[in-house]
């Protein structure tokens, strides 16, 4: 039986001491907010399983294919190494096509050119300019093979072009557009101008509409004209998304594809690298070596992107 002074000298040893806080529980975590952590990764698991399984996942085989001989139906796939990249570069054939590339990146220039001189007039207070905006966005949306197709017609003798030359009495001016080796890329560079028009534009109206509003009022105030402001405020201000579009211009014109292999299938001189890769994987069965193909025109992409970043490295804009 318990004394009751050893009871009160239990008491006495399990009470706090006068100078310590009282102890309390730390707050549990509900479930609300665990599930407010969560909801981001169950938000962003979707996304990266589609990045891993159609991006990173054939990227890794792309380089495992590329130094083997597989033609893409044997089970067996027979390591040989770097005979592949050899072979690529003991045949300067398969680099002679990188010149209609070319063409391309001339295009992309004045295509640059072209949504820049049209993102900085619509970024003023012109009217309908919405109404422009969403006519010059318009073609980025539509498929590409419909755009070929549509450009098809356009292109074909007798056709939309030959048809409108005609109407304004331009008949001496009617072409082969698709069979003329000397004119073919001219006509597919041009059609890709104003298929990727629209994304151009929309980065560089995006960018100028970034710069404050009341540098533009102070520069009216003191009596800049629209090229003034374009010169001093405008282009310093989208200097990195220019930066951002001449990248993507370089690496489309690289490895554009669709456009030349629906139109002309990369005939009378338009076949480009891209092009030559498919048809060396899939008519040939030389996986292998367009595999290799495949991951140098990666790596030119990445040197000329490597190169372009030290030129012209990322600067932090302050017009202020």
């Amino acid at each position: 039986m318990t004394t009751p002074t050893n009871t009160a000298s239990t008491v006495a040893a399990l009470a706090p001491a006068p100078g310590d806080a009282p102890v309390r529980p730390g707050p549990r975590k509900r479930p609300r907010d665990l599930r407010r952590a969560i909801t981001p990764y169950v938000f962003l698991a979707v996304p990266l399983a589609l990045l891993i399984v159609f991006t990173y996942i054939p990227v890794v085989s792309m380089f495992g294919y590329s130094v083997t001989s597989w033609d893409g139906l044997n089970p067996v796939k027979e390591f040989v190494g770097l005979d592949n990249y050899v072979e690529i570069g003991t045949r300067p054939e398969l680099f002679e096509v990188l010149r209609v590339s070319l063409y391309y990146v001339g295009g992309s220039i004045v295509q640059m050119a072209v949504a820049l001189y049209f993102a900085t007039v619509l970024s003023f207070k012109v009217r309908f300019k919405n109404l422009f905006k969403g006519i010059l966005f318009f073609p980025y949306l539509i498929n590409g093979v419909a755009i070929g197709m549509i450009f098809l017609f356009f292109f074909q003798p007798g056709g939309t072009l030959d048809s409108t030359l005609a109407l304004l009495g331009l008949e001496g001016l009617s072409r082969q557009w698709l069979g003329d080796p000397g004119i073919v890329n001219y006509s597919l560079a041009g059609t890709s101008v104003w298929r990727y028009l629209g994304l151009n534009f929309v980065l560089f109206l995006g960018a100028i509409q970034s710069i404050p509003g009341q540098i533009f009022e102070a520069a009216d105030i003191d009596g800049a004209s629209r090229w003034q402001q374009f010169r001093h405020l405008i282009l310093p201000g989208i200097k990195p998304i220019v930066g951002l579009s001449f990248i993507l211009a370089i690496s489309g014109a690289l490895s554009v594809f669709e456009i030349p292999f629906i139109m002309t299938g990369g005939a009378n001189g338009s076949e480009t690298f891209v092009i030559q890769t498919i048809e060396l994987a899939f008519r040939f069965n030389k996986v292998g070596l367009a595999s290799a193909m495949a991951v140098v025109l990666l790596l030119i992409i990445l040197l000329i992107t490597w190169i372009q970043r030290r030129i012209v490295p990322d600067e932090k804009v302050n017009l202020t």
